[in-house]
């Protein structure tokens, strides 16, 4: 029997109607601007210096949701600095997916109920079957869980670590301003690239809206893909599968079977052909001392989880 979410796993949200604005906003109003830059550089107005801010944007957000919000804050999977521990927690704020300690509490069900009931976003727990009941649960994982959800998962029940840490709460209640501060650096960056107000706009078009709209659905992609598409080297007890031809557009976090099988890895890809870019960033890192304390999963271990091979 599937395991039950307790009654304090989660808790009413608040303001519902304005988080589904917001949620719907974030979503949406990037896919029309994606709409609108593409309209526009198909007329000659896409320069070299809006490619770069959108891939350096992307970059530091990314490895603030991969290396910070996940591994760092959701599994701490390492040790390091309050200025680094900032940092990224600040970064991961502006890739728009909701504040540090909402992010990291939902994770942590995830988690606990992964693709049982009690998991906010599993592809699995639908009615239905055939392509009909695989789509509805790959569109719920991905996007749906989103609006769908009346609750979210209990910070003090999930992230009272981060409730208990003042400089976590103090980037938490920010949040606004580090959306707005990702907001404006790709443009501050286009004007300073290009030397006119019109190479800004163009740069947060791109560095902005399109940089917002792809790392979302990178990250979504962990959510339903990396549920359902895949393979399995270990038994996880669900449905978590290593994705390879995401592993960098996520920067390593879709090698997610693994993920689930060591879930306090630093390193999500354990095998040298596995690229994971936040492993050798955190890896970078520890090797400057800025971290310390990281863990990591020895062969010897892998090879006693591994799932066995099928019988011919």
């Amino acid at each position: 029997m599937a395991a039950r979410g307790r009654r304090d796993d989660g808790v009413a949200i608040e303001h519902l109607a304005l988080g589904r604005v917001a949620n719907a906003v974030a979503t949406f109003v990037p896919l029309g601007l994606l709409g609108f830059a593409v309209w526009r550089a198909w007329g000659g107005v896409l320069h070299w210096q809006d490619l770069v801010v959108m891939a350096i944007g992307y970059t530091l957000t990314g490895v603030g949701i991969t290396v910070g919000f996940h591994r760092l804050f959701t599994h701490r999977s390492f040790k390091t600095s309050s200025a680094v521990r900032a940092l990224f927690a600040v970064l991961g704020s502006a890739a728009v997916e909701g504040p540090l300690i909402e992010w990291v509490s939902n994770h942590r069900m995830h988690h606990r109920f992964s693709d049982r009931d009690g998991d906010p976003h599993s592809p699995h727990l639908h009615e239905g079957s055939g392509w009909r009941g695989a789509f509805v649960g790959l569109a719920h994982a991905h996007l749906g869980w989103l609006f769908r959800a009346t609750q979210t998962a209990s910070a003090e029940r999930y992230a009272p670590d981060l409730l208990a840490d003042p400089l976590i709460r103090w980037v938490d209640r920010l949040f606004v301003l580090w959306v707005l501060v990702g907001l404006a650096a790709p443009f501050g960056l286009g004007v300073a690239l290009s030397g006119t107000v019109a190479g800004g706009l163009t740069a947060l078009l791109w560095g902005g809206a399109v940089r917002i709209l792809l790392l979302h659905h990178a990250t979504f992609s962990i959510n339903s893909l990396c549920h359902f598409f895949g393979r399995r080297s270990y038994d996880t007890g669900d449905h978590s599968r290593n994705l390879a031809w995401l592993a960098l557009p996520t920067f390593g976090e879709a090698w997610h079977n693994n993920h689930h099988a060591f879930p306090t890895s630093a390193s999500h890809g354990l095998t040298p052909w596995q690229l994971d870019p936040s492993s050798w960033l955190i890896t970078a890192l520890e090797r400057t001392g800025l971290a310390w304390d990281v863990i990591r999963v020895t062969p010897e271990r892998r090879r006693a989880t591994l799932r066995p091979a099928p019988s011919r």
